[in-house]
């Protein structure tokens, strides 16, 4: 399955996924804090579905590294600092429980649902202000649960998304090896029942009216299967899903492309690659050679003449500033106001561009 040239790679491993663990949140995060109203702070309400098993211990981590039998619900509140705290694009991590609500986020609220709550409390904001419209994330390899909470509340935040926001968070363990990739791809991989039941949930409230899935790295690979596995077994992706953004997927192209062409009357896709992704280079080479959705160069062919045929938007981030596989969160002029122009008054994706940087 994996190919595995010698020890240098373990060590490029640990180099090239560390997107999360070079400054990670204290153990406890999601333990609510009792934090007095800060002027210029905003708090995102997100609500969770999660093939996690929940943990054991009222330690503020809610769900752990292990799967779960069926699937299990939340709904969390993260304070945002002000503005003039914070850079756009960056997540704020406490450095100290239970965190500084003017210098960092602080998680405010933390609840346990049961799916019938969960799905009062999606439709009731779906009938809101966000317009019938919902925001669906899965997170990438290397992704405790909170983490995937946090780095959700500030895409959610700085992109103004009117739409519901749902993370799903599969059982990511959290950590950098060659092993850990292993395990994350299987647990991945046996979350995908788990968000197709997702999917048809959200889909079934008569007050949802348009579903926009969002997934990052390894958690396309995800989000392809349970799409596939959904236009297989009832012979369609559903009406509501309207639009799939992918982000650095670690997704085999190959696999890719035959996926488009078997699934009818799929969603609309937009592509949001780097040619300088340094971690799918690395996936790549635990693959054997096989070529990676996110990594290609997009007006090479046979990728350029099959995005057109298949009307995949790309977007090419390859000459933006930070960290290639994790840029896309982190600059306003990519994904974030993509999502922004998409989902406000009802705009279209119309066109494939290379996204520069702004002072460019």
């Amino acid at each position: 399955m994996f190919s595995i040239s010698g020890p240098s790679i373990v060590l490029a491993a640990i180099l090239s996924f560390c997107c999360a663990g070079c400054s990670r949140l204290p153990q406890g995060t999601l333990l609510p804090a009792a934090v007095a109203e800060t002027e210029g702070t905003s708090t995102v309400p997100l609500l969770v579905a999660t093939s996690r098993s929940r943990s054991a211990a009222d330690d503020g981590s809610m769900f752990g590294t292990e799967r779960a039998n069926q699937a299990s619900y939340a709904s969390i509140g993260v304070s945002i600092p002000p503005d003039a705290a914070r850079k756009i694009g960056q997540v704020q991590w406490p450095t100290s429980l239970p965190g500084d609500p003017r210098q960092s986020f602080v998680t405010v609220s933390a609840d346990h649902l049961d799916k019938r709550s969960f799905t009062a409390a999606l439709s009731a904001a779906a009938k809101g202000r966000a317009r019938g419209k919902v925001l669906l994330f899965v997170h990438g390899f290397n992704n405790r649960f909170d983490e995937a909470v946090y780095r959700f509340a500030q895409i959610v935040h700085d992109s103004g998304a009117p739409a519901v926001p749902v993370l799903f968070s599969w059982p990511s363990r959290g950590a950098v090896s060659l092993r850990a990739y292993r395990d994350d791809l299987e647990s991945a991989t046996a979350s995908r029942d788990v968000v197709d039941d997702l999917l048809e949930s959200i889909a079934q409230s008569p007050n949802v009216k348009e579903v926009t899935v969002l997934c990052h790295s390894m958690g396309c690979s995800l989000t392809l299967q349970a799409l596939w596995s959904r236009a297989s077994r009832i012979g369609k992706v559903g009406a509501k899903i309207k639009n799939v953004l992918l982000v650095a997927p670690d997704v085999d192209v190959d696999v890719f492309r035959k996926k488009m062409h078997e699934m009818q009357a799929r969603p609309r896709f937009a592509l949001f690659l780097s040619q300088d992704d340094g971690a799918l280079k690395l996936s790549k080479s635990i693959w054997g050679g096989v070529t990676r959705l996110g990594d290609v160069d997009p007006d090479q062919e046979p990728y350029r003449s099959d995005f057109r045929r298949h009307g995949i938007l790309v977007f090419d981030l390859t000459h933006l500033r930070g960290d290639a596989h994790s840029r896309a969160f982190e600059d306003v002029t990519s994904v974030m106001g993509m999502i922004e122009a998409r989902l406000a008054a009802g705009q279209e994706m119309t066109e494939a561009r290379s996204v520069s940087n702004p002072s460019e």
